[in-house]
């Protein structure tokens, strides 16, 4: 059973817990590994990021946890890097390339604040057409490997994170296949793993994880990989449903990458 989790957030950032908090809970959980991934400076928007003076002294705090905690569990010190993140980044083991916002001239919104922004956010911008502005959230996410050169792909079909049963929008739409479907060719290209990020589900959004099923057999189709993520921004998120979701990748025949030691440069 996989036991390790590289997608984790503290109060470093817009998590609820320490990282010795998040450390103490994974050794209490029986895990192997955990790897920390606060979200990289955003200067144009730092309501949810690390400052860079923060990101110094949580580079200092997990080394120190890395060395107090040796002996009973692997720690890993990374970082989830936005298309639009603020670079560059040293001391890190990893990262995660993710998309959180699209742009337009010249503004930058966030496509994951609230189901009331996200439909604002498209009535302003695309007169409510969703596929417009699910094909400008594709376009960055095509290209977040290139922009970031990250180890993961994170949460790859954010924009659905408020469409449980289609409220917002048509998943099968031919315009949002094609947008989905260009991204995933581009990054496939890559030899990176996706992410099976079970985030919203904890939070309440979703009743399945990031990708959706479609997507996910697109990519593995195509000889893509992927990593269980837990996107934990509190302790009891870690390993989110963990068990339930690899019996699901190993019913599939998807490849399932389980440690550091099968991403990036590790």
């Amino acid at each position: 059973m996989i036991r390790s989790d590289y997608h984790t957030h503290t109060s470093f950032c817009d998590g609820r817990n320490t990282p010795e908090e998040m450390v103490q809970a994974a050794v209490a959980k029986g895990m192997e590994c955990i790897g920390f991934s606060g979200h990289a400076l955003t200067s144009f928007d730092t309501s949810w990021c690390m400052s860079r003076e923060g990101t110094k002294a949580y580079v200092e705090e997990i080394s120190r946890l890395k060395e107090a905690f040796r002996d009973q569990i692997r720690i890993y010190c990374g970082a989830e890097v936005d298309y639009y993140s603020d670079g560059p980044l040293e001391g890190l083991d990893y990262t995660i390339g993710s998309v959180h916002y699209i742009e337009k001239n010249g503004s930058r919104k966030n496509v994951d604040e609230s189901p009331e922004f996200l439909t604002q956010l498209v009535e302003e911008w695309y007169g409510g057409d969703f596929y417009a502005a699910a094909e400008a959230y594709y376009a960055n996410v095509a290209d977040v490997l290139d922009r970031t050169g990250a180890d993961i792909i994170g949460h790859f079909d954010l924009i659905t994170k408020f469409n449980e049963g289609g409220r917002l929008f048509d998943e099968s739409h031919p315009r949002y296949r094609a947008a989905w479907q260009q991204a995933a060719d581009r990054l496939l290209e890559w030899d990176r793993p996706f992410e099976i990020n079970t985030g919203a589900m904890f939070r309440g959004w979703r009743t399945a994880p990031y990708p959706s099923a479609e997507i996910m057999d697109y990519i593995a189709g195509r000889g893509g990989r992927f990593i269980l993520s837990g996107d934990a921004h509190s302790t009891e998120a870690l390993c989110w449903e963990f068990d339930r979701w690899e019996r699901y990748v190993n019913e599939k025949g998807y490849e399932l990458v389980e440690g550091i030691k099968g991403i990036g440069r590790f």
